[in-house]
């Protein structure tokens, strides 16, 4: 492949395809997607940008710049899984183009090139940048400012405008998640620069200039929605920033080790091939030790970071697979390059080894792809399954064995070959996702039951469950029964009548069925369903897919 050619396929035409393209192929997943889709449209509706809103109530976990961003999208795309999405694709696409140019300066374009694909391809990052989440966004305004910050405490000429980039992107991310958009990119610097004995060099981050900068951006939605909601810095900096770091607010208790499986199934397929590159090149030196020391705070400062706390989840350290990217690709680049016939003749078990990580990896993506006919709750029949993953499975086998084909009769496109496989293998695992998730991880066949089983006008209860994308698909405001949750503080502020209204207790649910003796609801789980007909023996389940339950409460009905 000749090397403009090859610069634009891997930089624009396959993270358009995989990021862009391709983002409508699954409904909204509950409740993430369903929750930032939700508030960016009541925002349009509503007008108001300042508050964000979810279900009616006021929702001050997160900053706005992401729900600003998909409002737009939805005021020029419309409402749907494409334009939701766009955002966190257009993240993962910068990222994909921010790790090409950290690559080509700290080790030539062709790293860069590596370290790009590379990207592009791992689990974590096709997982994380196609769904409506903030994390992506906060991964490349995050990973952006930390680079920013490194180029100017670099020096060199025309660096001084780095230093204004430090300060605009930080605010972003401010903007995008919290206090952490300005805690990563100066803590990170600042250590490097500890360790590789450059202290008098932090001074640098200072700069009036920036902190003006920084103000000009983030500090207008801090006043305006502090003057229309007088809690919200308590709320925000108290509850969601110190509380959530330190404490077990938010009911998870990971082990410190949480990341590590993370990290190693977030870096497949291309962590398998590493021994094999490995090999080859672990003698010669990877990056000069400015680069590799940079790298290597950034990635042991996010992880010890978010090891600490006991509240841990897997999208909390996406800034950490850029500089892994940068790293595997020097790796590959290398190996790549030494063109040679490796293993030509010789006994293929001779390098066993090398090829075994290959091998488990395609064995262990054949037995997941494998394993919906066999799962005791949401079985498809392999009669019904197979044909929509027997391509990605046929990938898995070119996985293992077309490089070294390649490689051993050629001498080159090893590396190339691996890239064109795993981006048509996570291309391919679309559709099964979609078939296998929407059934139970989505409201989109609730929403399609309603418009034929729900009478026009009807208003529709959840009962002990709150989906959010019942109210975003069917363009309705739903309420809900014992499952307040996360809007529960936003709930409670609420005009009286209002949240009578829409968030009930099942008492409170159950005595206003006997008064209006007739209710439609939508449910999950038989066990829930028990509860209702307890209730009112005669309910009728008016639609089902065996997760979710569309019911019809009436007195004097008849029992299904």
């Amino acid at each position: 492949m000749q090397e403009a050619s090859g610069k634009i396929i891997i930089l624009f035409v396959v993270p358009v395809i995989l990021y862009i393209a391709l983002l409508p192929f699954i409904p909204l997943m509950e409740p993430d997607e369903s929750r930032y889709s939700s508030i960016p449209s009541a925002m349009n509706n509503s007008g108001d940008y300042v508050t964000p809103r979810l279900k009616g109530a006021v929702y001050f976990e997160k900053p706005p710049l992401v729900y600003w961003a998909t409002a737009l999208s939805f005021l020029v795309f419309g409402e749907n899984e494409f334009s939701s999405r766009l955002a966190a694709g257009l993240a993962a696409w910068g990222c994909i183009l921010l790790v090409y140019y950290m690559g080509a300066f700290l080790h030539g374009e062709r790293t860069g090139l590596y370290a790009a694909a590379v990207l592009t391809t791992t689990l974590y990052h096709f997982a994380l940048g196609r769904i409506n989440i903030l994390d992506m966004p906060l991964a490349f305004f995050v990973s952006f400012a930390i680079w920013a910050g490194f180029r100017h405490v670099s020096g060199g000429i025309g660096t001084k405008k780095w230093v204004y980039l430090l300060y605009v992107f930080s605010a972003l991310a401010f903007l995008t998640k919290g206090l952490i958009g300005i805690v990563f990119p100066f803590a990170i610097i600042t250590i490097w620069l500890f360790f590789s004995r450059q202290v008098r060099k932090v001074r640098l981050l200072f700069s009036p200039g920036g902190i003006l900068i920084f103000l000009a951006v983030s500090l207008p939605w801090l006043i305006l929605v502090q003057a229309a909601n007088e809690e919200f810095f308590r709320l925000f900096f108290i509850q969601e920033h110190l509380l959530r770091y330190t404490t077990t607010i938010h009911y998870r208790n990971e082990p410190f080790y949480y990341y590590l499986p993370v990290l190693v199934a977030g870096t497949m397929p291309w962590c398998a091939f590493l021994p094999q590159a490995v090999k080859k090149t672990a003698r010669g030196a990877l990056f000069d030790a400015r680069g590799k020391s940079f790298l290597i705070t950034w990635i042991g400062f996010i992880l010890l970071f978010f090891s600490f706390p006991s509240s841990k989840l897997v999208p909390y350290i996406a800034p950490v697979f850029l500089p892994l990217a940068i790293f595997m690709g020097k790796i590959f680049k290398n190996y790549d390059e030494q063109g040679t016939r490796e293993f030509a003749g010789e006994c293929p078990a001779k390098h066993g080894m090398i090829y075994l990580p290959i091998m488990l990896q395609a064995g262990l993506f054949i037995i997941v792809l494998l394993l919906p006919p066999f799962l005791k709750t949401h079985r498809i029949p392999l009669g019904e399954w197979w044909p929509w993953v027997v391509l990605s499975i046929f990938l898995q086998i070119a996985a293992v064995v077309v490089p070294g084909i390649v490689r051993s009769r050629t001498g080159k496109g090893w590396f190339l070959s691996i890239y064109v496989i795993v981006v048509l293998f996570l291309g391919s695992l679309l559709l099964p996702l979609s078939h296998f998730l929407t059934p139970y991880k989505t409201a989109y066949p609730v929403v399609q039951a309603l418009k034929s089983h729900l009478p026009a006008g009807r208003e529709l209860y959840q009962y002990g469950m709150s989906l959010y994308g019942i109210d975003f698909y069917g363009k309705m405001r739903t309420p809900v029964v014992n499952d307040i949750g996360e809007v529960k503080w936003g709930s409670e502020r609420l005009p009286r009548e209002e949240r009578a209204h829409y968030f009930l207790t099942s008492e409170e649910f159950f005595r206003l069925f006997q008064e209006k003796e007739d209710i439609y609801c939508v449910t999950n789980r038989k066990e829930k369903v028990e509860e209702l007909r307890k209730e009112a023996p005669g309910l009728r389940i008016v639609w089902d897919n065996g997760e979710f339950y569309l019911i019809h409460l009436l007195k004097g009905g008849t029992r299904s």
